[in-house]
């Protein structure tokens, strides 16, 4: 397989950035419901993090109580907001963090949850709003500036998205989850260069998450770089978990080679 992105037809990197962007959101917005996708919620949470299924569905029934008996309690409603999530009832979390933030004008925290709620399900004009609401000029969350820039990209208006990103980067140096985002925003701009340069350093933090590393193999595939793709994705790794790891790359990049519209790993966009 020889094939880059700069020698792809406009239609397959239109593909390929729709792919990405999807992945930029997915993690840190809630996008699937593993437990990495989930955590860091911007709520106050006075339990351990759930980790299995059994786990989020006693999560969803204590929190869900806690919603029902005081729906104005902003903790309950973002904790069972992510419990929600986590079993798939995304437009449920939308409409019970909606009712919170109604009760919650002024509640950072609140409005927060509630703007990636909204990204998830595609409502990305008012995760915006929501989100622009979940900090201050003089006082900037790099979380939430994190979230925007993801938001950003996933409406194609990548400069921006960028510029949030490197916003973020000024409170919070080094953060591999921005780093993760702005190194997928470069791929939407078709600058592979500076996305492997970007999540390289990412990867060297030592609190990056694995999927940073799915990203780096991955553009180091679309560069042509094949030998080292496969080598970067199956890094450090026991070997069964590191050969689905190359085989997953294959896939995506076959894929991408056809035409088709691969999955990209998706980073965490900051929780």
């Amino acid at each position: 397989m020889r094939h880059s992105l700069r020698d792809a037809s406009p239609r397959r990197t239109r593909l390929l950035a729709a792919a990405a962007v999807a992945a930029v959101l997915a993690l840190g917005l809630g996008g699937c419901k593993t437990t990495n996708d989930i955590t860091g919620s911007i709520g106050g949470r006075s339990t351990a993090e759930p980790v299995t299924e059994r786990d989020w569905r006693d999560a969803l029934d204590t929190w869900g109580e806690r919603y029902k008996a005081d729906p104005s309690n902003a903790e309950a409603a973002i904790n069972y907001a992510r419990a929600l999530r986590a079993t798939d009832q995304r437009a449920q979390a939308v409409a019970v963090l909606e009712q919170a933030a109604i009760r919650n004008p002024n509640n950072m925290a609140l409005l927060g949850a509630y703007g990636r709620a909204l990204a998830v399900v595609g409502n990305y004009q008012q995760a915006l709003d929501a989100l622009g609401r979940a900090h201050t000029p003089d006082n900037p969350d790099w979380s939430i500036l994190n979230a925007q820039g993801a938001v950003l990209d996933q409406m194609g208006r990548n400069a921006e998205a960028q510029r949030h990103y490197s916003a973020a980067l000024k409170i919070v140096p080094d953060e591999p989850s921005v780093l993760s985002n702005l190194g997928l925003s470069y791929v939407l701009t078709k600058d592979l260069k500076r996305a492997e340069i970007t999540l390289r350093r990412a990867l060297a933090q030592p609190n990056a998450d694995p999927k940073v590393r799915q990203n780096l193999a991955l553009v180091m595939g679309l560069r042509g770089k094949y030998a080292e793709a496969e080598r970067i994705a199956g890094e450090g790794l026991p070997p069964d978990q590191a050969a689905a790891n190359v085989a997953n790359l294959r896939q995506v990049l076959a894929q991408q080679q056809k035409g088709g519209r691969p999955y990209v790993p998706a980073p965490n966009a900051g929780g």
